[in-house]
């Protein structure tokens, strides 16, 4: 086993083009004075997060007023500029909305605060245990969980028989081969790869990185080889799986040339687009089995809210972060966004189950899903992880687990795949 190292240190140096933009909720760019309370994060379109901003602005009644400073809709883009910002101390970061995957890197560089006391239990209470996960780190809370995301198996009730509930793997190939149709699934070498990986080893009861920050590669990275390799060589494959990235898994499956999709919810608003019938003809059913017997660990995604470790009104942002991430801004972020609740009793809302009819499976999904590594090398691990296992039909079950913790090791150590 291989403990991993602290923060990757070439994150302070990242220059990136883009630059952040300031919405008019709270004037343009990052404001200061006493009361303003900026909040970095990515820019929704459904208006989601504005609504939640002017509701947390009315509700302070003055103490403070939330600024949106809009960050770019790649993931990538946006963690840069934060870094870069957190980086350089800069005190304007009142909230970051982070990506469940940053936790251990910005809480272990120093770049958040943590949740402790009573706002520890702010952030904790009647959240589901997957979200809560992805705040966690080394038994300290660093943000307060918000929203939250899963994959479901999508399928065509018009055409399988049998509702797909506990499937494996290799029976959904087995079938889909059968049928004559297609699996789509995200095999382009970037972070859906990862996102494909982890839960195909999680859901084999192994880990990639323990709970005790130890690299623990083992013969679950060869089960999901199996798996991949196996679809990838099949007729079941989509063409081009290994440049699919979500949206191309979306339009496959519109096409018609596909009876099964791993995706996130927003295919099911999207599909209603295509046509009523189309939509009505979808089913769902939990993430597959890797292997008999286990169940499955889905992926687990989702928005955090930390709180900036230079912010010079930490508390005004521990306030403001508490409001956003109210159980009613959850189900405006479920209605507007289509992004799941991280809150238990969301899910039981009459709104939230009429714009989810799979609410209940994707509680339990949530609840059951696997994280992705908890570690501060997250980014490095996840660059190894993708080039080990594209192109999904060259990967060799063989080797793949000393391959694997051979460009961990490199990875964590130079930055050398």
């Amino acid at each position: 086993m291989r403990r991993l190292a602290g923060p990757a240190a070439t994150a302070a140096a990242v220059v990136v083009a883009a630059a952040a933009t300031g919405c008019g909720i709270g004037g343009d760019e990052a404001s200061g004075g006493a009361r303003a309370v900026n909040w970095y994060v990515f820019n929704e379109p459904g208006g989601a997060y504005e609504q939640a901003i002017r509701d947390c602005n009315q509700q302070a009644d003055g103490r403070y007023r939330i600024n949106y400073v809009r960050l770019p809709t790649d993931a990538n883009q946006q963690r840069e500029l934060i870094v870069r910002r957190l980086a350089a101390e800069d005190d304007t970061v009142d909230l970051v909305g982070m990506d469940v995957i940053w936790t251990a890197e910005f809480a272990e560089a120093g770049w958040i605060l943590p949740w402790e006391g009573e706002r520890r239990e702010a952030a904790e209470e009647g959240r589901l245990e997957g979200p809560l996960a992805t705040v966690t780190y080394e038994g300290e809370v660093w943000a307060a969980p918000f929203t939250s995301n899963t994959q479901l198996l999508w399928y065509r009730r018009d055409r399988v028989d049998d509702p797909p509930e506990d499937f494996t793997w290799d029976e959904m190939i087995d079938d889909a081969v059968q049928q004559g149709r297609d699996i789509e699934v995200q095999g382009r070498q970037y972070e859906g790869l990862t996102v494909w990986v982890n839960a195909l080893i999680e859901s084999a009861g192994g880990q990639i990185v323990n709970d005790e920050g130890d690299v623990v590669v083992d013969d679950t990275a060869r089960t999901a080889a199996e798996i991949i390799r196996k679809l990838a060589r099949s007729p079941a494959a989509p063409p081009g799986l290994a440049t699919n990235a979500e949206d191309d898994a979306r339009l496959g499956f519109e096409s018609g040339r596909s009876n099964y999709q791993l995706n996130y919810t927003f295919i099911y608003p999207s599909a209603a687009e295509v046509g009523e019938d189309f939509q009505a003809n979808i089913g769902w059913a939990r993430y597959p089995r890797s292997v008999p017997g286990e169940p499955s660990r889905p992926p687990l995604g989702g928005i955090n809210i930390g709180v900036g470790a230079y912010s010079e009104k930490p508390d005004l942002a521990f306030d403001a972060a508490e409001c956003l991430t109210s159980e009613a801004n959850q189900l405006i972020a479920a209605e507007k966004g289509g992004l799941a609740p991280s809150s238990a009793a969301v899910y039981d809302e009459p709104a939230l189950r009429e714009a989810f009819p799979f609410a209940d499976l994707l509680r339990e999904s949530i609840e059951a899903g696997g994280p992705r590594p908890v570690t501060p090398a997250y980014a490095d691990i996840s660059l190894a992880i993708q080039k080990t296992y594209h192109p999904p039909d060259d990967v060799d079950p063989a080797t793949v687990v000393q391959e694997l913790t051979d460009r961990i090791d490199r990875a964590v150590e130079g930055g050398i795949f």
